[in-house]
């Protein structure tokens, strides 16, 4: 039974397809092809597990004169980026009127997914340019490389990061690369190892699970770590008290920060996230009380730090031994003293 009043177009598109189910798979790589009938032709292209779209092909009546109409469906695609790419079908579609239609189409899906790696982030992407950049900030897109250059700022601190996503994102994390920042080293060092962790533990699974746990499944990675970088890191640091001292942990101009280690303004983070002057911090921690270890002024979590690794039973005794040895050369002051 004819589908088309006209028996040229059903010829047509007969023809059509039985060269597609022959060479689909052959011309179109990542093809599988779901159904070829003159009503319609479905089609899923795939290229990584994230990047996997099913193409639709439906033929109008007065085909191929006409233009074939598409429709795309994934389930990992977003779908404001599957109406920004239906729109550009749309487009190729009339410049194919009068020749066949089916495989151009769905080699153009496929080139499409191939130079555009960052498909499977776009929703991030979006919301890292319109939630957490500002006018002073800079970002640039290399499409075709799936690379994202990042120079955020605050005040006169910067942090210039480049983040690339890999083709088989997000079974993959994206990868963390700091270019260049005028932050002090210490903590860049920490904001890039918490970030490159963060990636790590959206795509493996954790060690220690209990049978309770549901499968691990990876998730995406961009957009924890841009919240990290920035949200957590550049935003705040410049501007952060240090919460003994209540006075700006960072100096207001970059050319100021201290670098050695035992001066008392060098600046600390802890696993908290707030900043501390090493000064202030080191005479927090050797000072009472401990039951319980010491706790961040600011936030009230135990403070864990490289420096201070001590339980907290031998501080108070480090402690007690300090006071009793002040006792005693305050006793021998005050004795000689009395002999004079």
């Amino acid at each position: 039974m004819a589908l088309f009043s006209d028996p040229e177009t059903q010829r047509t598109i007969d023809k059509e397809l039985e060269i597609v189910k022959k060479t689909l798979n052959e011309k179109v790589e990542g093809s599988e092809l779901i159904s070829c009938h003159p009503l319609a032709v479905n089609v899923r292209i795939t290229r990584t597990k994230f990047k996997s779209v099913i193409v639709l092909l439906q033929f109008p009546e007065k085909y191929p004169a006409d233009a074939i109409v598409v429709e795309l469906k994934s389930k990992t695609i977003p779908p404001s980026l599957l109406v920004k790419m239906t729109r550009l079908c749309d487009q190729e579609a009339k410049t194919l009127a009068g020749k066949s239609q089916v495989i151009p189409m769905l080699s153009f899906v496929r080139r499409f997914i191939d130079e555009n790696p960052l498909i499977a982030c776009y929703d991030e992407l979006q919301y890292v340019k319109s939630r957490l950049l500002t006018d002073a900030d800079q970002l640039k897109v290399k499409q075709k490389a799936g690379i994202l250059n990042i120079r955020a700022n605050q005040d006169q601190y910067f942090l210039d990061v480049k983040l690339t996503v890999p083709d088989d994102y997000y079974t993959a994390a994206v990868r963390v690369e700091m270019k260049e920042s005028n932050f002090p080293e210490n903590l860049v060092k920490v904001f890039v190892g918490r970030a490159v962790d963060m990636a790590r533990q959206c795509v493996e699974a954790p060690l220690r699970r209990t049978p309770k746990d549901p499968p691990f499944e990876p998730k995406p990675s961009l957009k924890i770590v841009c919240d990290f970088l920035i949200s957590e890191c550049v935003r705040p640091c410049p501007r952060e008290l240090c919460p003994v001292c209540k006075q700006k942990a960072l100096p207001d101009n970059p050319k100021d920060i201290v670098s050695d280690s035992s001066d008392q303004k060098f600046v600390e983070r802890v696993y908290c996230n707030h900043l501390f002057h090493y000064g202030c911090l080191d005479k927090y921690m050797k000072t009472p009380p401990f039951t319980g270890g010491k706790k961040c002024p600011s936030c009230k979590q135990r403070i864990y730090h490289e420096r201070w690794k001590i339980t907290p039973k031998l501080a108070e005794e480090r402690w007690a031994h300090h006071e009793a040895k002040k006792r005693e050369l305050s006793e021998v002051v005050d004795f000689l003293g009395d002999c004079l």
